[in-house]
């Protein structure tokens, strides 16, 4: 069975591969691997841009359920008679969540299933960054509720052709792997699974990932209250000997670091990060003018744009503040932008900016606000 043919998406040319220890975007990678006779990539093979936003749809929670210590699942349906637009392994969607509040989650279920969604989230709480969205989706979206969805997309694609697969995951960084696993095992490729996880309790999906991995051992669980912090090195030098191996990894921000600096030479790495993009440039402070109101804020190294000027406009309509949701776009009439996000077109980063995470390559920008 083939791998499913990867749809075009405007994000998925932002999703990044390391190989070894060199960053790359998704055009480096064309030029590394071309296309695959297991899984053909048109989507690799031309730059993908100018494609329209996916519309907004309401969907109704027609399950809450709790799937491990601290995170819920959630099923999303639309109009029975209306497929929902189709996905692939690694796609998330933005829910607008009753505050207003953008949240991304990674999608979890089946792609062939076109009358649902299903999502997963991790309560986050103010200790480990979390700003008020999980907590919203533990408890306002409840079995009923409406609630507004943009996507897929797919900023994480799963690329065929590799000798082998190889998947480390870390606690809800298992909803994007999932999809991807059963979509390799499906097709017969040759992989393997690092599961890890504070509790047995804590791991989402865990008794569906060891029937994945059957008699064959290709799954490997370590709960930290058990056997302590996973040797991530032991386990990828495994793929020494697959050095044409795909590693996909989504987790904590240490478990990642850690696979990429363990990475078998001649492996590609393929991470996902929810977080603004950072500029080999730094932050350096800058001027922003506010041509419409008159104003002319200091943006500080520091801060970021959004954030001084809505010192000036308090008004100013923001939600996600990761460059992911679209909220915060605006115009830009003169000066060079140091573009953080994944979310604009090529054409739409000609003339504006999101200013939740984007800078000023310069001295000096200015808005038309």
């Amino acid at each position: 069975m083939p791998l499913p043919r990867p749809l075009g998406s405007r994000a998925a040319r932002a999703a990044l591969v390391v190989a070894g220890t060199a960053l790359l975007t998704r055009r480096a990678l064309r030029r590394r691997i071309g296309a695959s006779p297991l899984w053909p990539l048109p989507a690799l093979a031309e730059p993908v841009s100018g494609q329209p936003r996916t519309r907004a749809l309401r969907l109704l929670v027609t399950r809450h359920e709790r799937v491990a210590d601290g995170v819920v699942q959630l099923r999303l349906e639309g109009d029975p008679s209306v497929p929902l637009p189709a996905w692939e392994p690694g796609a998330h969607l933005d829910l607008v969540l009753p505050s207003g509040l953008v949240r991304q989650y990674s999608l979890c279920g089946d792609p062939g299933d076109s009358s649902s969604y299903t999502v997963a989230t991790r309560l986050v709480g103010p200790g480990e960054g979390g700003r008020g969205g999980s907590r919203e989706v533990h408890e306002a979206l409840a079995e009923g509720v409406e609630v507004e969805v943009r996507g897929p997309r797919n900023r994480f694609p799963l690329v065929g052709g590799a000798a082998s697969y190889t998947f480390v995951a870390g606690g809800i960084g298992i909803t994007p792997v999932l999809a991807m696993v059963r979509a390799v095992d499906a097709a017969g490729a040759d992989w393997r699974l690092l599961y890890c996880g504070r509790s047995r309790a804590a791991m989402p999906f865990l008794e569906d990932v060891e029937k994945l991995g059957g008699a064959a051992g290709r799954v490997r669980v370590v709960a930290e209250d058990e056997s302590g912090r996973p040797d991530v090195a032991a386990f990828l030098g495994e793929d020494a000997a697959a050095p044409a191996g795909a590693v996909y990894v989504c987790g904590p921000e240490g478990l990642m670091d850690a696979v990429a600096g363990a990475l078998p030479a001649g492996c590609s790495l393929h991470l996902e990060r929810f977080a603004p993009a950072a500029s080999a440039g730094g932050d350096s402070a800058f001027e922003v003018e506010l041509r419409r109101s008159g104003r002319t804020v200091a943006v500080d190294a520091g801060t970021t744009v959004l954030a001084a000027v809505r010192a000036e406009l308090p008004g100013l309509a923001y939600s996600c503040e990761q460059g992911f949701c679209g909220t915060c776009q605006h115009r830009v009439l003169e000066g060079e932008i140091d573009h953080r996000d994944e979310l604009l077109t090529d054409g739409e980063r000609a003339d504006s900016m999101l200013i939740c995470v984007s800078r000023s390559l310069g001295p000096r920008l200015v808005l038309d606000l």
